[in-house]
This record gives structure tokens, C-alpha cells and sequence, in this order.
């Protein structure tokens, strides 16, 4: 099913508050200070079903041109728009710079909404769409409806529903199969809840107990719930206004403008390399080093521009940029922004994301203005190894990869080419080929290499990271098959060595000093001389505590399978909880049950370390209790 967001736009007080209230029976001007004033400061949300059975998301903004940034928070996400020119004042500054911006984020669809018009004589009334219409050439809303309403006596209401019913149906789907991204435009509190973000879902879908991560910040937590138009939900959509409720994150974590997604499926970047349109009515050209205000999904960050391709761009003209931002943002090629002046706060221009994280840009340099004029055209192999890089963190199986792209005829062979030219790999688990974009299997063997070498400044007496933290620590949400044969891949290619339950740098190599070397042998003499009476861990810590170093060398031998820990403090040498369990079986040869005095006699020791070992050989399914006997659970 399609899922529409309609923004509304327009100068202040031409009455947008007032239309989605009498549309939709909400009032979107939530703050007290919005009702006291009668503007909106803050954007605000509603929703109203068409007469097609489709619930349109209503998104309401502030007209007012010192709330513009808060405007733009909002209209990231939004399908088409209800331009509002009010009957008795007509075009007005906020109505062109909001249509501006509307145009610049490449909305395609809309309607004009002629408010107040029971306000105004007849003659006025034609006479003003005569005027809107005339404003409007050479806009996307050339041929838009302008259609005159009233919020008071209902005049165009049904007229207005009609049309945005009509456009419904024109408007592009979101891509449903992306990774989830819900820009955060709100963050609040609901007592009993806790933090609660809100925004426009532009891509995939958000699912209850998903793993999340807010970005920039790289916060960890989990969809706790989820609403959509007030109404809990178990999935939300690309295209739907959704709310989140977020577990383990408090109010003050969070801010508008960073990015809920899947966890290690966005990057921050502090450069983009885009190309930018520079607004007919901008008030001076874009010059190198002008200091901007950018904003793209929610949030507003300032920077300053490289023209790339000659020193200026003059207004009504396009060129290719490097902007060089002073705090790191979450986007992804594609995205679409708006720029602002810094000083006057007006709006000069806009445009889209060709790349992130970019090197730096020699300005005038042919070859590199030339990759990224080939990187805009996006041929189809382009996108086929985007979309693939995208799904790459969820490690997609071919044949069910390739259904999604069934569109493309010739899916089958732009992946064999991404192949052979290595900006593809695979590789099988349980007769399933799975895909990795190169660029990805780079990315996320690079941050192992560095997770492996950080663990091991911090712990040089261990054999290495155990698997599941670095699954854990790397985010990935695969099963264990096939993380193994993962780790087999990043082993194969040098990026790790593997131990049965650990993992290690290539060039790790555990060395003991000479203090060390010697509790480490002692600790072992220790255990290997006691035999089935071993020293409590308890007793050697006030033998070795004054070394910092026992503890560390206790783990290194149970990580070696030199110790095996029954309790939390009684260990065995492995080769002596062999021979304990030999003894064990020589006894069922001949008898079928045992009880723990006949175990404890037959190893000459005490009843406490018989029980740990019986309990041990229990734990192992080799023995099972009955009652105060215990028989084996196999028959030799």
C-alpha cells in the first residue's frame, strides 16, 4: 500500500494551521505559545483518510521567515504539497521562498489552496488566481489546481480532498526494500513510555525490538514501539510519519536533525561532493568559501562551499560543489538539501548528494570533476552496486537478492560483472551464496582490524576478543553459520586469526615477561601437583594477589583449555579432569550407578570436589542423577 505525506506551505498567518485543522479536526499548533501568538513556530503533524480508503500524513509549517529552519526540519520527507496563498493578500515574500525550497527538494505534485476566500468579493477572487496563476509560471505548479476554500463555512473542502486524492495516485513510492532511515525531527517524553522521536520513514521499514542506532552519536537501542497516525503498530513503512519509542535513551540524548537507522548502515561524514542550484532570485553569487547553513533530512549544520568548476556560481546557474561541513552529518547519495546564506538568513539554493566522504577536491581538477560528473549520470550498474551496498549489512542470498531486482533484465549479468571486477564478493554457507559489496566487506574488515588491535592494548594477557562481543561490537544481526563462515572469509583474507572461542590480530602475538612467565608456570605446577584436590582460586589470589598480573594469567590458561572452571572457585587442569572422568567410566564397566561417597573414594578426595566434578560430568551429559545415584547416560 502507498503511503502519502502532503506538506503544507505558504507565508504566515495565510491560514495553513487553519486548513489541516478543518480537514482533519487536529490542531497541529500544539505549543502555548504558537495558540497564544496564533502562529506556528514548531512544525506540526495530523492526518485525515481520503475518499479512496488512503491515509494521507498531514505535515503543517511554520510560515513565519524566522522559523524557516524549523520548516525545513519538517518538509524532507513530504510527496506533494498544499501551496496556501491567502484570497486577501495574495503572493507574498514566505510564499515564494517556500516554494523555492519545495521546488529545490524536487517535489513534483501539488495544489494551491486560495484560503480565506469567503473574505473576499467574487470579482477579487478571480482576479487573484488570475494573479497566483501568473506567479506560478515556470514553477512545478504551473498547472496545479488553485482551488478557493474557506476553514469557516467549509467552501472547497471536498474539491481540496478530491484533488489531493487525485495526486495520491501520481506520486513515487518510497523505496520500501532500502535500509530503515527516519530522520528525528521531535524528540519528546510520555511518562510511563519514556523518549519517544517522531519523523518521516524515507526508506525501508522500522519493526517492534529492532536494534537501532541514532546517528551522528552512534547510540545503541531498541524499537520499544511504534505508532503511526496514533495508532500502534507492529511495522512502520517507508513514506509513513512514525513514531518510535526508544529503549535505554534518555530526552537529553537525543536532538533533532540525527538519524535513526539499522546499526553500521550510516555513516557521519563532514564532506559532501554535490551539485548544487544556485535560486534565480539569490542575493549575491556563491563564491568559494562561502559560509552556508545546510539542511538535509532534519538537521542544520554550517559549512562552507568549493565551487569545483569555476570560481563562482552565479544565480540561475548549476555547479559541482565540495561542501566542507563543521560538524559531521548522516547521508547518503541522493539526498537532496537546501542552502542558506548565513548572513542574511535567506535561501540561495539547493541540491543533491553525489558522494560522501569524499577526499579533498583540488578545485579545477579535470579528472576529478569528471568521476563525478560520470558518478550523477547514475548508469543502472551504479545503482544495482548501491542498492547492493545498502542491503549488505542484512547479507543477502542471491537468488532472493536478485528477485527484488527482477525489473532489471539483465540483473543477472551486472552481477557477475560486479564480481569478476571485484566491487562484489560472495560467499557460501549452507549452499546459499551470500553478496557483500566490496565497499562494505572494506569497511567492516578495517573497523574489526582496528576493534581487534584496541582490544589488545587493553587486554595483552588474553588470546583475544571471544566471537559473540565482536559480533555484538561490529552490529551484526546474522546468524551463527553465517557469521562462522564470515570469519573464515576475514581470516582467509589476513584480516584476523581465529582460536576455537577467539579472535585475534594477525600480527598479535602474546608474550609474558619474565615475572609473569614465572606465576604463570607456578599457577600450572600448582594445579598439576593437587591432582583431584586442586587449590581453591580463593587461596592462590592471597598467594599471587600482590602481582596485578594473576588474575589476567588465570583467564590466559582457562583460554588456552589448560583450566577448565567448574565453579567460581574451583578449577581442574584439563588432563586431570580426564583422568577423573576415566575413573569414572572404568567404575560403570563393571557396575550400572554410582553415588557421590563411591565417586569420592575412588579418587581420594573430599566430598566437595567429588560434587563439583560429578555436577561437571552432569553438566556434560555424560552422568544423570537419580535421586542420591547417578547413572551414565550412554551405555559404554
Amino acid at each position: 500500500m502507498k503511503h502519502i505525506i502532503v506538506g503544507t506551505a505558504g507565508h504566515v498567518d495565510h491560514g495553513k494551521t487553519t486548513l489541516i485543522k478543518a480537514l482533519t479536526k487536529i490542531d497541529t499548533d500544539r505549543l502555548k505559545e504558537e495558540q497564544k501568538r496564533g502562529i506556528s513556530i514548531e512544525i506540526g503533524f495530523a492526518y485525515f483518510d481520503l475518499p479512496s480508503g488512503k491515509r494521507v500524513g498531514l505535515i503543517d509549517v511554520p510560515g513565519h521567515e524566522r522559523f524557516i529552519k524549523n520548516m525545513l526540519a519538517g518538509v524532507g520527507g513530504i510527496d506533494a504539497v498544499i501551496l496556501v496563498i491567502a484570497a486577501d493578500e495574495g503572493v507574498m515574500p514566505q510564499t515564494q521562498e517556500h516554494l523555492d525550497i519545495i521546488s529545490l527538494l524536487q517535489v513534483k505534485k501539488g495544489v494551491v489552496a486560495l484560503t480565506k476566500a469567503d473574505m473576499v468579493e467574487p470579482d477579487w477572487l478571480e482576479l487573484m488566481e488570475e494573479e497566483v496563476r501568473e506567479k506560478l509560471v515556470g514553477s512545478f505548479l504551473e498547472e496545479a489546481a488553485i482551488i478557493p476554500v474557506s476553514a469557516h463555512t467549509g467552501l472547497g473542502l471536498d474539491e481540496l480532498i478530491a484533488e489531493v486524492d487525485r495526486l495520491s495516485d501520481e506520486v513515487e513510492s518510497k523505496d520500501p526494500y532500502g535500509q530503515p532511515r527516519l530522520p528525528i525531527d521531535r524528540v519528546f517524553s510520555i511518562s510511563g513510555f519514556g523518549t519517544v522521536v517522531t519523523g518521516t520513514l524515507v526508506s525501508g521499514n522500522l519493526n517492534l525490538g529492532d536494534r537501532l542506532e541514532v546517528v551522528p552519536g552512534n547510540l545503541t537501542t531498541r524499537v520499544r514501539s511504534l505508532q503511526v497516525h496514533g495508532e500502534k503498530t507492529e511495522r512502520a513503512f517507508a513514506g509513513q510519519r512514525v513514531a518510535v519509542n526508544l529503549a535505554g535513551l534518555e530526552v537529553n540524548d537525543i536532538s533533532r536533525g540525527q538519524v535513526l537507522a539499522k546499526a553500521n548502515t550510516l555513516k557521519t561524514t563532514l564532506m559532501l561532493d554535490a551539485r548544487v542550484e544556485v535560486l534565480p532570485g539569490a542575493i549575491r553569487p556563491l563564491q568559494h568559501r562561502t559560509r552556508v547553513r545546510l539542511y538535509i533530512g532534519s538537521s542544520e549544520v554550517m559549512g562552507r562551499v568549493v565551487p569545483l568548476e569555476a570560481e563562482t556560481i552565479e544565480p540561475g546557474q548549476n555547479g559541482l560543489v565540495q561542501l566542507r561541513l563543521e560538524e559531521p552529518v548522516a547521508a547518503v547519495e541522493g539526498d537532496l538539501f537546501i542552502l542558506r546564506y548565513y548572513s542574511p538568513m535567506t535561501t540561495l539554493g539547493g541540491g543533491r548528494v553525489l558522494k560522501t566522504n569524499p577526499q579533498k577536491i583540488t578545485r579545477f581538477k579535470t579528472k576529478q570533476v569528471e568521476m563525478l560528473k560520470a558518478l550523477e549520470l547514475g548508469t543502472p550498474e551504479h545503482r544495482f552496486l548501491q542498492a547492493l551496498r545498502e542491503v549488505s549489512p542484512d547479507f543477502p542470498e542471491r537468488s532472493a537478492w536478485l528477485k527484488t531486482h527482477s525489473e532489471l533484465v539483465e540483473g543477472e549479468e551486472m552481477l557477475e560483472e560486479l564480481l569478476q571486477t571485484e566491487q562484489a564478493l560472495s560467499f557460501t554457507v549452507d549452499r546459499k551464496e551470500i553478496l557483500l559489496a566490496f565497499s562494505y566487506y572494506q569497511e567492516i574488515s578495517l573497523k574489526v582490524e582496528e576493534l581487534l588491535k584496541t582490544y589488545h592494548q587493553k587486554n595483552p594477557l588474553r588470546l583475544g576478543m571471544p566471537k559473540e562481543e565482536l559480533r555484538s561490537r561490529i552490529g551484526l544481526s546474522i546468524g551463527g553459520r553465517t557469521y562462522a563462515a564470515f570469519l573464515l572469509l576475514l581470516e582467509s583474507d589476513g584480516h584476523l586469526k581465529q582460536f576455537p572461542q577467539y579472535l585475534a590480530a594477525l600480527d598479535f602475538d602474546l608474550k609474558l615477561n619474565e615475572t609473569q612467565k614465572n606465576i604463570y608456570e607456578s599457577i600450572k605446577n600448582r594445579y598439576l601437583e593437587a591432582e583431584f584436590e586442586p587449590p581453591n582460586k580463593s587461596e592462590l589470589q592471597e598467594e599471587f594477589g600482590k602481582f596485578r598480573d594473576f588474575l589476567p594469567l588465570m583467564d590466559l590458561l582457562v583460554e588456552e583449555d589448560f583450566l577448565i572452571r567448574l565453579s567460581e572457585d574451583i578449577y581442574y587442569p584439563k588432563e586431570v579432569l580426564d583422568r577423573a572422568e576415566d575413573v569414572l567410566l572404568a567404575w560403570f564397566k563393571e557396575n550400572e550407578e554410582i553415588t557421590l561417597a563411591e565417586y569420592r573414594d575412588l579418587i581420594s578426595s573430599s566430598r566437595k570436589y567429588a560434587l563439583a566434578l560429578m555436577e561437571y560430568f552432569d553438566s556434560q551429559r555424560i552422568t544423570l542423577r537419580q535421586g542420591e545415584k547417578r547413572i551414565l547416560r550412554v551405555k559404554i
